[in-house]
């Protein structure tokens, strides 16, 4: 990656803008075309405070909407954490689902579900799956750098190992617990779903997501430096380790959060700044903002395919970002050859 490629100011500016709208657009459509579908109309004028049938405006706000927040709050920390991670590792492979994070947070949460810590606090879930995302990341890190560099095999197998480790912890907990009530809630975080999102839940996941997100922009400068090589940035005063340490962590976090919130799901994280380094430039002070309304956008509307495509059946979402990001990854890997 090239931080040197930057888009100029105005074409930013464009790309932004029409994220933005394609954001508000894709929000619109999955608000109307919910569980309960409703004309547009009806729903434009229940989200504006206009008069609406009572009805119409109960669906809209307690049921439609969180559901629509939720997403584009999981699409963005998980879009903004592959950027981060992409820019640290200078690798465009990686992900958070890649690199056996968010199989971690996985494990964490199914670890808090299964001992009954998730019933101790709102709070106390998306915890859990933070030590599990710190923990995987660790290893994954300590297992894929050689020498300050990540090459890419390296990286694979290492988040490959530590997905597989986590996740047959995930599968041992799900058998030591067949049978109890729990094990519903366990497997909708490991297959990813949106289904029963209420705005509590939209609060806490944004107490996470939004300062994590804002934090991560401050570091935009390093991450362009880091892009570049740990000699060079540390050449022009960038504290290399401190902030990779910084940056794992505030992703883990990220990442953790919005694996408490909506399960595991793939591959976000990989193909939106991917796709969008390409439309603005490899300066993370463009690309960090873009990916959030990118990854936001990118959710909702992969939500609402889950629910249309086989309705009145519902898909779970993380089968839905697989079937669209394993022919992208597998892309990436053909179009990578011997690099």
């Amino acid at each position: 990656m090239d931080a040197g490629l930057a888009a100029s100011p105005r074409h930013a500016v464009r790309v932004l803008a029409a994220l933005l709208a394609l954001l508000i657009l894709s929000a619109l459509l999955s608000t109307a075309f919910g569980s309960v579908p409703l004309p547009l109309g009806q729903v434009a004028r229940a989200l504006t405070g206009l008069p609406v049938d009572p009805t119409v405006r109960t669906i809209v706000i307690a049921i439609q909407l969180p559901r629509v927040v939720l997403g584009a709050l999981v699409g963005a920390g998980l879009a903004l954490s592959g950027a981060v991670l992409q820019g640290v590792f200078r690798n465009p492979l990686a992900d958070p689902g890649l690199i056996g994070v968010s199989a971690g947070a996985g494990f964490g949460a199914v670890l808090a579900i299964a001992v009954g810590a998730a019933a101790q606090g709102l709070w106390t879930l998306p915890l859990w799956a933070f030590a599990g995302a710190v923990l995987a990341s660790g290893l994954v890190y300590l297992l894929a750098v050689r020498h300050g560099r990540t090459p890419v095999l390296t990286l694979i197998l290492a988040g490959v190992a530590i997905s597989a480790l986590f996740g047959a912890g995930s599968t041992l907990i799900l058998t030591l617990n067949i049978g109890n009530t729990d094990v519903q809630s366990m497997l909708a975080w490991l297959y990813g779903s949106l289904d029963g999102a209420l705005w509590r839940q939209d609060a806490v996941l944004a107490a996470f997501v939004l300062p994590g997100g804002a934090t991560m922009a401050l570091f935009a400068r390093d991450l362009n430096l880091l892009s570049t090589g740990e000699e060079g940035a540390a050449a022009l005063g960038v504290p290399v380790e401190g902030a990779q340490r910084a940056l794992l962590g505030l992703t883990a976090l990220v990442t953790a959060a919005a694996v408490a919130a909506s399960g595991m799901i793939a591959f976000v994280g990989l193909m939106v700044p991917h796709l969008l380094r390409r439309l603005v430039g490899a300066d993370h002070r463009v690309l960090l903002p873009a990916s959030l309304l990118g990854g936001a956008a990118f959710l909702v509307i992969a939500d609402l395919l889950a629910r249309v495509v086989a309705a009145p059946a519902e898909i779970n979402l993380g089968v839905v970002t697989a079937v669209i990001g394993v022919p992208f990854f597998l892309y990436l890997l053909r179009r990578g050859g011997g690099r």
